[in-house]
């Protein structure tokens, strides 16, 4: 890779970053229980309590996360902390950390 493009790179690195601090600076942590991970859609389904910030009532579904890394931790029946955020029009996990 190119000089150029790798600086292209680390900058929208840089950028996605600075978007998901700012996105888990208004979220809200909610409780959840991991119910089914699915690593090659990159998703994970919880069932979770309300979550006001995007105005979502208690329910259980499939979120996208913004490390994929995060599924090789988790297993169904954890318990969770978890920030969710409308990130290009889809729910996604900004934050999760398994309840011991």
């Amino acid at each position: 890779m190119n000089a150029f493009l790798q600086h292209r790179f680390k900058h929208l690195a840089a950028l996605a970053a600075g978007l998901l601090l700012s996105l888990s600076a208004t979220a809200q942590t909610v409780d959840g229980t991991v119910e089914k991970i699915d690593v090659e859609a990159g998703k994970v389904t919880l069932r979770h309590g309300e979550i006001k910030s995007i105005d979502m009532p208690p329910m259980k579904m499939a979120f996208r996360v913004a490390d994929p890394k995060w599924l090789q931790t988790l297993q169904v029946g954890d318990k969770v902390k978890f920030d969710a955020a409308k990130v290009n029009g889809q729910f996604t996990v900004t934050a999760i950390t398994v309840v011991k």
